[in-house]
């Protein structure tokens, strides 16, 4: 087999890792706009960052199908999770119960996305947003459960409307997607009970 064909090594002590990282989703989804990193981190295929790939080896298993756009569907990253999650890769976004998506990319739209069902808001799709950095960008304020008063984040490598496409998201609660934001090792969750306001 040549080399550009192996996939690469998942977690090297899957109990230990897999509950570290799901403690530090957890707690991103909890605390939104915390700024969490993932331990132990592993070394990611080409086109997922550390914490996207972590997360996912965490989350995603058989019953769990994930949506990639094209280019991470049909490289390393599509394999990489076939092989070690075990869950369908998806070329629509609908059906989804995870998703990864690039930040600076213009689709597809956060509407796309499973938001759940009236009866069970719990299905609906978690969708991984990969950042160019995680902060130095322009800052927005955020608001809801898990968030005394406000507190203020600033993602760089989002694409333009996209916090409207978030602000959207919200309104439909107790329906939406859930959000995590990730780059390197590190990720911030935004839950769909987050309010958003853009500053001027």
């Amino acid at each position: 087999m040549q080399t550009e064909n192996l996939i690469a090594a998942g977690f090297t002590d899957p109990v230990f890792q897999s509950q570290a990282a799901f403690r530090a989703v957890l707690a991103a989804l909890s605390e939104p706009g915390t700024l969490q990193t993932v331990s132990g981190a592993i070394l990611p295929p080409d086109g997922l960052c550390a914490a996207t790939a972590t997360a996912l080896l965490t989350l995603a298993d058989y019953e769990t199908p994930i949506f990639l756009p094209q280019q991470l569907r049909d490289g390393p990253a599509g394999a990489w999770l076939r092989f070690h999650c075990g869950a369908a890769i998806l070329d629509a976004p609908a059906g989804g119960a995870f998703a990864v998506i690039d930040g600076a990319s213009a689709a597809p739209p956060l509407a796309a996305f499973d938001p759940g069902h009236d009866q069970f808001p719990d299905r609906s799709a978690t969708v991984l947003v990969q950042c160019a950095a995680l902060t130095g960008g322009e800052s927005v304020t955020l608001s809801g459960p898990g968030i005394a008063g406000s507190r203020s984040i600033a993602p760089q490598g989002l694409r333009p409307g996209f916090w409207a496409e978030v602000a959207a998201n919200a309104e439909l609660y107790p329906l939406g997607v859930d959000l995590i934001l990730s780059c390197g090792d590190a990720l911030i969750g935004l839950p769909r009970t987050t309010q958003i306001e853009e500053t001027a």
